[in-house]
């Protein structure tokens, strides 16, 4: 029978920190269905504007530059949404936000079959990448939630990267085959199509949403989570994975389209998202005794070098077992950053924290797009995987400089002006 953690039995929880204790959870497969579902499209969205727009353009740099548009544009916007969710509900505004976004990818997929100019399929990725749903910090806000301060929520942070990669093994090899085998446009309807139904669905789901009704911590609920300097580091460190994401989509596009095999992308792709995955699984079983700050800096630490060869593989075996090898070192940093903030962020803002994490990925992303992109352009031969390169080595180099903001802090200390205070949780 179903259970729900509570204070009651977190040493029970504390001695099995495992998958199934989670799952068991009571309410929790109300929300993570639908809430799958819903974020399916966003391993789809650069993609399938990359291979639409390359179609319809001839040009990598365009498309990347529109899908960097995309992310930049969600980037700006994601934390806004996360605190509006934090103060009015995830359904006030998934709901109009499911609708605009579904409206968006099919204006912008018309205009490029139309062969629009450039600056109207750019002004079309802003609302596109504006309005993307953000599910995934949603449901991580709902775990926080369900959960509290138990021990598992070290394995729902896992859960949730492992969930989050799954997406990322699918999408991609489900938009290059509507793309290659269909017709290039066929990705963004289907991207739009899922976010309308999943969306709809994931906002239906009303018993399991945090409370707005816990508004009376006047400090935590009007306070940034940007105000936590811990979260700042973080915001670096996950615009680093960003463009290892959006490095590796153009660059593996390219790659493939070189050797005559364009649909080749979403293979060498979903290897690197299964090797994600694959390591997230692993993370959410161990019952981890470092403390979760010095566990970022290793992983990123290995993430940084292995993102580093990338430039140096130029035969589809090597860049498989590399981009594997690349997966498996990212998912250990996003797990631990998204626990991470569950001991630095008040449970007000916490929505919004998520948020911020997940528009630096996006923004990395759009930065790298538009980079690879350029670089794959002029000089080709892989040049666009020195991207995810430089952007993990900057990152880490921040990382070193100021985990130190990393740390929680002691139950006496607030945790920043306007924010508030928590009791750190235990992870580990």
């Amino acid at each position: 029978m179903a259970t729900t953690v509570t204070s009651s039995d977190h040493s029970a929880s504390a001695s099995r920190p495992g998958y199934l204790p989670l799952l068991r959870t009571r309410g929790a497969w109300t929300f993570l269905l639908p809430g799958f579902a819903a974020r399916q499209p966003f391993a789809m969205l650069t993609i399938s504007i990359v291979l639409l727009l390359r179609h319809t353009t001839g040009s990598y740099g365009v498309a990347g530059g529109a899908a960097a548009v995309t992310g930049v544009a969600m980037a700006l916007f994601a934390p806004l949404t996360g605190r509006l969710a934090d103060r009015h509900g995830q359904r006030a505004v998934l709901l109009p936000g499911v609708l605009l976004h579904a409206l968006s990818v099919l204006a912008l997929t018309a205009l490029a079959l139309a062969d629009a100019p450039l600056w109207a399929l750019f002004a079309a990725a802003v609302p596109t990448g504006a309005s993307v749903p953000q599910v995934g910090p949603m449901v991580r806000a709902r775990w926080g939630v369900t959960l509290k301060d138990s021990p598992l929520m070290t394995t729902a942070a896992a859960f949730e990267s492992v969930t989050d990669e799954l997406t990322f093994v699918v999408g991609p090899l489900l938009a290059t085959a509507l793309c290659t085998a269909v017709h290039p446009a066929a990705g963004l309807v289907t991207e739009a199509a899922l976010s309308l139904v999943g969306g709809l669905l994931f906002a239906a789901q009303r018993t399991t949403q945090p409370s707005v009704a816990a508004r009376g911590q006047a400090p935590v609920r009007h306070g940034s989570a940007l105000r936590v300097p811990g979260v700042r580091v973080l915001i670096v460190t996950f615009l680093g994975i960003g463009s290892v994401f959006g490095g590796m989509q153009v660059s593996l596009a390219a790659f493939s389209e070189s050797i005559g095999e364009p649909g080749l992308t979403g293979v060498l792709y979903g290897v690197f998202a299964a090797g994600n995955m694959l390591s997230g699984i692993a993370c959410g079983a161990i019952a981890w005794k470092t403390a979760p700050h010095r566990r970022l800096v290793l992983g990123y630490t290995a993430l940084a070098l292995a993102a580093s060869g990338l430039w140096t593989a130029h035969s589809v075996p090597l860049l498989a077992g590399l981009g594997l090898l690349v997966g498996m070192c990212v998912a250990p940093a996003l797990i631990t950053g998204y626990t991470l903030v569950e001991g630095l962020v008040p449970a007000g803002a916490r929505t919004e924290a998520f948020t911020w994490l997940t528009g630096a990925v996006a923004l990395g992303q759009a930065a790298a797009v538009t980079l690879a992109g350029q670089l794959e352009d002029h000089y080709g031969n892989g040049a666009g995987f020195l991207v995810p390169a430089a952007g993990t080595l900057l990152a880490l180099c921040t990382l070193l400089a100021l985990r130190a903001h990393l740390v929680a802090r002691s139950p006496g200390r607030t945790v920043a002006r306007g924010v508030g205070h928590r009791v750190p949780v235990a992870v580990d």
